[in-house]
């Protein structure tokens, strides 16, 4: 119950390494750090904007502007040569506490874009 409370009934998503939503564990791809960089900057197209890129801390922080307004901070992060983490943080600006699971759908559509680009990679 506590699961389906947070799912739909927060304005805040984020990934982490052991998730108990299994779409919000942390997706690692085989992949430079600087080639999956690149790729996440390509996700957020006009009219979103980058408002802060930092290849070297490997963080984007970005003002989404699709069909709900949101603010992401995505991670890149090498934890090995050709081993590659993404995070994402989503906070959409629905002008409640509330946003019925956007934040979480969001985070799935962005994974499921780098998934269909990268190959994915077992984190252990």
């Amino acid at each position: 119950m506590k699961a389906f409370i947070s799912r739909y009934f927060s304005n805040h998503s984020e990934t982490s390494e052991e998730h108990k939503d299994s779409a919000l564990v942390t997706h690692y791809y085989k992949a430079k750090h600087d080639d999956l960089f690149r790729a996440v900057e390509g996700l957020f197209s006009s009219p979103s904007e980058i408002v802060a890129s930092s290849k070297e801390r490997g963080e984007l922080t970005v003002k989404y502007k699709g069909n709900r307004r949101a603010f992401i901070v995505a991670t890149v992060i090498m934890v090995r040569p050709f081993r590659t983490a993404v995070d994402f943080s989503v906070t959409t600006d629905s002008g409640g506490p509330v946003d019925f699971g956007h934040s979480r759908n969001l985070i799935v559509q962005l994974y499921k874009k780098l998934d269909s680009q990268f190959t994915t990679v077992d984190p252990s």
